[in-house]
């Protein structure tokens, strides 16, 4: 696997290594040993979730408060989705700033995501199906979230505004300028 790193630490792209011949691909979408050969991280992955959305479903942001915070490694098997990971570290350099990243079950990239950030994704083909490993269980207790649409992150989350689907929960999440973090 190759590891990209982006402009916001600890925030990893994981481009598989693709064996495709006539018959189509094969790839390892994940190795113990080989991710943490390649980031030197040691994650404990204890949960496994998938999810399958049709275009213009928008789930976010979300993350895990302390003590119940989440890494996570997320990929799309198949169809498109903006990925996007907000800083929300007190004490990070890029405290506030986003990373997107489009994932596919064409490209196979995946995206490691660290404790300290909220986390969202938007389904740009007409349906996807998305898949993410946890190194913490979920614990609805302890579930924090920032605004999808909020001015100040600005995010272009590449669909039509008036496309967007959210869940009930999703339409009611604190501004980031309203928003204090767990995280220092």
């Amino acid at each position: 696997m190759e590891i990209v790193k982006t402009d916001i630490e600890g925030l990893l792209i994981v481009e598989p290594k693709i064996f495709g011949d006539n018959r189509g691909y094969f790839f390892e979408s994940f190795s113990v040993r080989d991710f943490k050969q390649a980031t030197g991280l040691d994650v404990t992955f204890v949960q496994d979730n998938e999810s399958k959305s049709t275009y213009g479903v928008l789930r976010g942001l979300h993350f895990q408060n302390p003590p119940y915070t989440q890494s996570k490694l997320v990929r799309v098997v198949s169809g498109k989705v903006l990925d996007v990971a907000v800083d929300i570290r007190r004490s990070s350099p890029t405290y506030g700033r986003y990373a997107a990243v489009e994932l596919s079950g064409d490209n196979h990239r995946q995206l490691f995501i660290p404790k300290g950030f909220a986390h969202g994704f938007a389904v740009l083909s007409d349906e996807a199906v998305f898949q993410y490993k946890c190194d913490e269980y979920y614990h609805p207790e302890s579930e924090g979230a920032i605004a999808w649409n909020d001015p100040t992150l600005a995010i272009d989350w590449r669909i039509d505004m008036r496309d967007v689907k959210l869940s009930e929960k999703d339409k009611h999440h604190p501004f980031y300028n309203n928003f204090i973090t767990p995280f220092e």
